[in-house]
């Protein structure tokens, strides 16, 4: 008897709205839908993030006889090309006595350092003592300031 007494106080018997419960119940419906768009938006990112760190991790065990090469890799620095991806240039150098290939993730990290995507590209047949130069390039548009770091480096 109660719960009936405090459901019919709330205002489910009176079916006039004031322009002011409109507005509140406007701005709270908009809330919800906010919310809801925000939480699918962060799902389809981590989605983005669990794919490209899955496709990266695959690309590199396809490397065989891969020998560390971090050190012979630099950056350039992250722009934002006509269609939104980022794209950074990749710099080799062949340390080997023979032309190799370098398999180069880049990890994409936004101004807080968390992960934003990552790639691997491989600049093929650089020849003994040369550079080999290469553009990574996101797979989704990244937003904000970002940062792109080495991640690993193979030569091969």
């Amino acid at each position: 008897m109660l719960t009936a007494a405090l459901t019919g106080c709330s205002g489910g018997g009176n079916t006039s709205t004031t322009p002011a419960s409109k507005a509140a119940s406007a701005v709270a419906s908009a809330g919800a839908r906010a919310t809801a768009a925000i939480s699918s938006l962060a799902a389809q990112a981590t989605e983005a993030i669990s794919s490209a760190t899955a496709e990266a991790g695959r690309r590199l065990g396809e490397v065989k006889n891969g020998i560390e090469a971090k050190d012979d890799v630099q950056l350039g620095t992250p722009a934002t090309a006509a269609d939104g991806r980022t794209t950074v240039g990749i710099t080799v150098k062949n340390t080997a006595d023979s032309t190799k290939s370098f398999a180069v993730q880049v990890v994409f990290k936004d101004s807080g350092g968390k992960l934003v995507d990552t790639v691997v590209v491989t600049v093929s047949d650089v020849p003994a003592g040369k550079t080999g130069t290469a553009t990574a390039r996101s797979t989704h548009n990244l937003s904000g300031e970002v940062k792109a770091e080495v991640g690993s480096a193979l030569r091969y």
